[in-house]
């Protein structure tokens, strides 16, 4: 039998009343209508919130400490097809289950997720997913601190502290790559983004990178290319590849960067596949009408979605981590014409 969860151990209007020396009632006037609050009481305020870690709940004169039926989810962009595909497929789950979703984006801007969390909080949220490993520890600790659940999609790790539901991206590094030294190439250029606030992204590029030195290749700089997820830019530095020093072939951070490689071969006059074999990550709508047609790893966007709305609607009734806390969701190698034997 689940046992519903709590919110109480969080501090309140009256702790934050206390720490600035003023009444309870003063503190709802001040975040309610601060133009009638002295400048001095309002700093005092101010500062005993945030020194609290207080979060403004502006659902619980309506609810009276019910749940609002609302799931927060966090994602990189909305400006990437499998993150679309991602939010559709969550979206749909929830609402199967009368639940309503708040989308919010930082634009790889890890800094933004705190005033995120924040709002979220303030709306009385029911649970968050987070796209990822790599998160600041304070929007997780205002989460913990509330007992709202938080799980991480589209990664998959065996030893993720937090219940996680994806694809373990090492491994999907690791099976594009090796589809191209079975083919028997082993000058291969590496365009991926910049990965420092990207864990998916850096574990794509260390699978790649240790099937490579398995090979005994170490790329150097003119085969290691930072390109953004954006098709104009991967255009630009294919057409630089292909201008200085043409590899035999090219894996691609995702299909974002792998389009704008081809692109660059069709402005260089270089032939896909014949000349330079090229491979992807995502398998966005698009990727399969190409020509030749792209060959990439499928991620499977609709069962992480489905399966991460499963797991945070659990834990938004019992505030405990799942049976199973991480669940690997495995990617398939899907061969087109852009690759073939050297």
């Amino acid at each position: 039998m689940k046992t519903i969860r709590s919110r109480k151990g969080a501090p309140g209007l009256v702790e934050v009343a206390a720490r600035a020396g003023v009444s309870p009632a003063t503190v709802s006037r001040y975040f309610n209508n601060p133009d009638i609050v002295k400048p001095d009481t309002k700093t005092r305020i101010a500062e005993a919130a945030v020194s609290l870690g207080y979060i403004r709940d502006r659902m619980a004169g309506a609810l009276h400490n019910r749940f609002s039926g609302t799931i927060g989810l966090i994602v990189p962009t909305i400006d990437n097809a499998i993150f679309a595909e991602l939010i559709e497929v969550f979206g749909g789950r929830l609402r199967e289950h009368d639940r309503t979703m708040l989308i919010a984006s930082h634009g790889y801007d890890l800094n933004l997720e705190v005033a995120i969390v924040r709002s979220l909080l303030e709306r009385r949220i029911d649970g968050v997913v987070l796209i990822g490993f790599d998160h600041d520890e304070i929007p997780l600790d205002m989460l913990a601190q509330r007992y709202v659940p938080v799980i991480s999609a589209w990664n998959y790790r065996a030893d993720s502290s937090l219940p996680c539901v994806g694809t373990d991206n090492r491994e999907a590094g690791a099976i594009v790559t090796q589809h191209l030294f079975d083919l028997g190439h082993r000058d291969i250029a590496f365009v991926f983004p910049e990965t420092e606030s990207n864990d998916r992204a850096r574990d794509r590029l260390s699978g790649a990178m240790a099937v490579a030195r398995k090979y005994g290749v170490e790329p150097d700089s003119d085969r290691l290319r930072i390109a953004p997820y954006d098709i104009g830019a991967a255009k630009a530095v294919g057409q630089k590849i292909l201008s200085e020093r043409p590899p035999t072939a090219v894996v691609c951070g995702n299909d974002i960067i792998a389009q704008g490689i081809v692109y660059a071969c069709q402005a260089s006059g270089v032939r896909i596949a014949d000349d330079l074999s090229i491979v992807g990550i995502g398998d966005f709508s698009g990727s399969a009408h190409m020509e030749p047609g792209l060959t990439t790893l499928r991620l499977p966007a609709e069962r992480i979605g489905q399966q991460a709305a499963d797991t945070i609607l659990e834990m938004s009734l019992s505030g405990l981590p799942p049976a199973k806390m991480r669940t690997n969701i495995k990617a398939s190698l899907i061969q087109r014409g852009s690759t073939k034997y050297v």
